[in-house]
């Protein structure tokens, strides 16, 4: 069984009383390769975040940022960025990215990448959403929500994955983020049989 990763969280050091950031550094990793690249697509993807999120405007009135690890097993990581900034008006706004890792090679996994080639897993997962959004009585800008994007966010845990959209992208601002958690069991038929998923869920 593979073990979990140590993940530290750390400071930007900042002369700024606008802005505080924390962000996640892999540490004491056996291979020092491997460390340095989940390390370094980690903050890429939160420098990237934080200059669309404002961080070198000069209105900016308020910047925060942390993580959250959502799943650390079986040589699976997956956790979540989280900015959010404001620079006046009614509300600021809070961007999600997701980033998942085999632990072992520092792959970074987008969403396609857990299921079957060729497999029809847009449609499955779609199909899903649009019966949660019925279910749960979700608000949905128009037009109307008809299936996710082949590379759309989502994140790992426990024994599910969470598909979730950004503000504004289905549902107004209101409704905050709008996150469908799915069993992997109901994915059983399209998930890749050498991929994460398949070390997250025993099948029967």
């Amino acid at each position: 069984m593979d073990q979990p990763v140590t993940v530290i969280s750390r400071k930007m050091d900042l002369d700024s009383d606008k802005i505080m950031i924390a962000y996640p550094v892999i540490i004491q990793m056996e291979d020092a390769v491997i460390q340095r690249k989940i390390n370094f697509a980690i903050i890429s993807v939160y420098n990237d975040l934080l200059i669309e999120q404002n961080f070198y405007n000069e209105d900016l009135v308020e910047l925060i940022g942390y993580f959250e690890v959502k799943t650390n097993e079986r040589g699976i990581l997956s956790l979540n960025l989280i900015v959010y900034s404001y620079t006046g008006g009614a509300h600021g706004i809070t961007i999600v990215k997701s980033l998942t890792f085999a632990t072992k090679t520092g792959e970074l996994y987008k969403l396609q990448d857990l299921f079957k080639s060729g497999s029809n897993y847009v449609e499955v997962i779609s199909d899903i959403i649009r019966q949660r959004i019925d279910d749960w009585d979700i608000t949905i800008l128009d037009p109307p929500f008809k299936k996710i994007r082949p590379n759309q966010d989502y994140y790992l845990a426990d024994t599910s994955i969470v598909i979730y959209f950004q503000l504004y992208e289905i549902s107004p601002y209101a409704q905050g983020f709008p996150y469908f958690p799915i069993p992997l069991k109901d994915l059983e038929k399209v998930i890749a049989p050498d991929g994460p998923l398949a070390k997250l869920i025993t099948f029967t």
